[in-house]
């Protein structure tokens, strides 16, 4: 398989980044991995993935990384870390970056891109990434893939005009494309935010705070009109905000999850390994700029605060 001249940094190997680094790499690009706490594995087996889409796949060995220092310079560099850790992340972007890098942010929340921009430099391009997958690590350097995994692309800030920053989000749509994975640049980036948080502002906080997952939720009628009237507050704060999201998309969301496999969504995981949840960009950033906008989202402030105490708890023991 031909390499491509492209290199591509993974910062953050979990599920998300992992994924898709090992997809693309897989496909022929030239992938390099940055990990802490699970290099010493994936340096010895390599990454499995065991996927019910695209069958049991592995990479090895890979090109894995403890230190940035050692990293060769990347021209893209996806971060499939948490939001929570994303100021420390700043200066490792900046060192593995080649000049005029592509930051792509695989990251779920609102206002992301905008709180990491301060700390990258002007000369770097950063793009948001809006991944529809359900995936999650089983153990270090293993992921489990049950379905799903398109990738959709947005220019957010950096040196490019408007029409040169779409050309490059194309650009990085058409890696994943390449790796045999549904992907499209979006020309807004904040309004597709809102429209995947339709989905993530009920399941995430629920699973955690009701212990379950989304077939259970599907299939109380209690939850299942929760969840409804939760994503009816996101399509409202939305609207206030300027993005104005299609009248059947909460159902179209509803129906989808139905015939999705039983899924645990990514807060349930950080809540089960104690990790701190992404409270600040799926619930605080949406919830500022609703109330800036003049609109109140009493059940999703209720969903948060619940969260916060759970979270607070658990990271206290």
């Amino acid at each position: 398989m031909t390499v491509s001249p492209v290199r591509i940094g993974v910062i953050g190997t979990g599920a998300i980044g992992g994924f898709y680094g090992l997809m693309l790499a897989r496909a022929g690009f030239d992938v390099h991995f940055l990990l802490r706490s699970e290099y010493a594995a994936v340096a010895e087996h390599g990454l499995r993935l065991n996927s019910q889409v695209h069958g049991a796949l592995g990479l090895a060995p890979v090109q894995a990384y403890h230190d940035v220092a050692d990293l060769p310079p990347c021209d893209w560099l996806l971060v499939g870390a948490k939001t929570t850790s994303n100021a420390e992340l700043a200066p490792l972007i900046a060192r593995a970056a080649a000049p005029g890098a592509k930051v792509l942010l695989l990251q779920n929340g609102l206002a992301v891109e905008e709180g990491l921009r301060p700390l990258l430099p002007d000369a770097l391009h950063l793009l948001g990434g809006l991944c529809y997958i359900c995936v999650h690590r089983s153990a270090p350097g293993v992921i489990e893939h049950q379905a799903l995994g398109a990738v959709h692309l947005g220019y957010h800030s950096g040196p490019a005009a408007a029409a040169a920053g779409q050309a490059i989000a194309e650009e990085g749509a058409a890696l994943f494309r390449q790796a045999g994975l549904d992907s499209v640049a979006m020309p807004a980036l904040e309004h597709a935010r809102w429209q995947k948080l339709v989905w993530n502002v009920p399941y995430n906080g629920l699973s955690v705070l009701l212990d379950s997952g989304t077939r259970a939720l599907m299939a109380n009628a209690d939850s299942r009109a929760l969840i409804a009237a939760i994503m009816d507050e996101v399509m409202a704060g939305a609207a206030a905000c300027g993005h104005e999201l299609p009248a059947g998309y909460p159902a179209a969301m509803l129906s989808a999850t139905e015939r999705m496999p039983d899924y645990l969504p990514s807060m349930y995981h950080d809540f089960a390994q104690r990790r701190p949840l992404e409270l600040q960009a799926i619930y605080d950033a949406p919830l500022a700029a609703a109330a800036a906008a003049g609109v109140a989202m009493p059940r999703i402030e209720a969903l948060q605060r619940a969260l916060r105490f759970i979270d607070a708890r658990n990271q206290a023991r």
